[in-house]
C-alpha cells in the first residue's frame, strides 16, 4: 500500500513540474512582451515639413507623368502667347510725342524684357500650383485613372470611323433631296420664282 502511495506521487511530481515550468514560460514571455521598446514607427524621428526639400524640388517625382507634363506644356504655351501680347502691344501703342507730333515708341529692348518677365512671373506660379501636395496628388490621381481606361483597339476604331462617315453622307444626301422637294413645291405654289440650280 505504501509503495502504491509513493508510485502516484512521483507520477503527479513530473506533472507539476511541467505546469510550473509553462507558468514560468508564460512569465518570460509576458516579460517581453510587456517590458519591450516601444513601437518601432515611434522611436524612429518624424521629419518636419513633411518630406518636402526645397523649391526646385518635385513632389513625388516620377508619379503622374504625363498629367504633368500636358499641364506643364499647356501652362507654358498659355504664358508664351501671354508674353507675346506684351510685347507686340508695347510695341504698337506710343507713349508720347515729339516736337514735331511723331509718335514715340518703347525700345524693343524694354518691350521684350517686359515680356520675358511676364512670361518667368507667370512659369514661377506655374511651377510653385503644379509642386502644390493638393494639386500634384490630384494630377497623380489623374493620371492613375487614365491607366485604367479600355481604350479602343486600331481595328474597331477604323470601323466605328466608317460607320460615322457613312451615316453623315447618307444624312446630308437625304436632307439634300428634301430641299429640293420643298422648293419644287413651293415653285408650284409661286412662293419661289427661281428653282434650285437657278
Amino acid at each position: 500500500m505504501a509503495d502504491e502511495d509513493s508510485r502516484a506521487d512521483n507520477d503527479r511530481a513530473p506533472s507539476a513540474g511541467s505546469g510550473g515550468g509553462g507558468g514560468s514560460g508564460g512569465i518570460v514571455a509576458g516579460g517581453t512582451g510587456g517590458a519591450g521598446g516601444p513601437p518601432p514607427s515611434a522611436s524612429q524621428p518624424r521629419s518636419r515639413g513633411g518630406g518636402r526639400g526645397g523649391f526646385f524640388t518635385i513632389y513625388k517625382r516620377g508619379q503622374g507623368y504625363w498629367t504633368r507634363m500636358g499641364t506643364a506644356l499647356g501652362a507654358a504655351f498659355i504664358a508664351a502667347l501671354t508674353a507675346d501680347f506684351v510685347y507686340v502691344q508695347m510695341k504698337a501703342i506710343p507713349y508720347a510725342t515729339d516736337a514735331a507730333g511723331q509718335p514715340l515708341y518703347i525700345a524693343k529692348s524694354v518691350c521684350a524684357g517686359s515680356a520675358l518677365g511676364v512670361l518667368a512671373i507667370i512659369l514661377f506660379f506655374v511651377w510653385r500650383a503644379m509642386n502644390k501636395p493638393s494639386n500634384a496628388d490630384f494630377l497623380i490621381a489623374t493620371d492613375s485613372e487614365m491607366k485604367k481606361v479600355n481604350w479602343t483597339s486600331r481595328r474597331e476604331l477604323i470601323g466605328s470611323t466608317k460607320v460615322v462617315v457613312i451615316f453623315m453622307f447618307l444624312t446630308a444626301l437625304f436632307l439634300f433631296l428634301c430641299d429640293i422637294v420643298f422648293i419644287f413645291i413651293m415653285r408650284l405654289i409661286n412662293v419661289l420664282k427661281f428653282g434650285y440650280f437657278g
